[in-house]
């Protein structure tokens, strides 16, 4: 597995290291090992599939905070997305920063996501599957959410949105 840091400290693409031959390739798309050298949460206690019909399809910006803060690994099994992380971390020198990737089951990229970040996606194609790992159990009472188009955090996404939740739409403006 490549490690690719973004822009914003802790969150890396992860790109699969292939070995290649006559049927196809074989890589690794996780190993505790190589999360745990990085100084990355590598706990995996629950994974959730998201499937997507129509291209445009919003889902976010979601987080959970502690006790049940969550790290994430997101990867696109099927289609293609435009995947947007937020740096909630009132201490990083990249609060309130955004960076986006386009995660697909052409290019096999994932996504790790650390504890303290807000994470949403917008489907580029119909019929999009999204595979996510979790270091901690889903929590309703601590689950929390941005609006995706909140001026504070000015994401351009790629295109209209089609279809989006009327949670994920009605969240309030940021407040620090």
């Amino acid at each position: 597995m490549l490690f690719r840091e973004t822009e914003l400290p802790g969150a890396f693409v992860i790109e699969l290291e292939k070995y290649e031959d006559e049927r196809g390739f074989f890589a690794r798309s996780w190993c505790q090992k190589e999360f745990e050298a990085r100084g990355l949460n590598p706990r995996t206690v629950q994974c959730n599939i998201s499937f997507n019909k129509v291209k445009g399809t919003l889902r976010g910006m979601h987080y959970q905070v502690p006790p049940c803060a969550e790290a994430k690994l997101v990867r696109c099994t099927r289609g293609a997305i435009y995947d947007v992380i937020i740096d909630l971390r009132r201490e990083s020198v990249t609060y309130k920063q955004h960076v986006s990737e386009v995660l697909s089951s052409n290019n096999y990229n994932a996504l790790f996501i650390p504890e303290g970040f807000a994470h949403g996606f917008q489907t580029l194609e119909d019929n999009c599957e999204v595979f996510y790992q979790m270091s901690a159990f889903y929590s309703p009472e601590h689950q929390r959410g941005l609006r995706y188009n909140d001026p504070v955090f000015r994401i351009s996404w790629p295109i209209e949105a089609t279809v989006i939740s009327d949670r994920d739409r009605n969240y309030e403006d940021f407040k620090e």
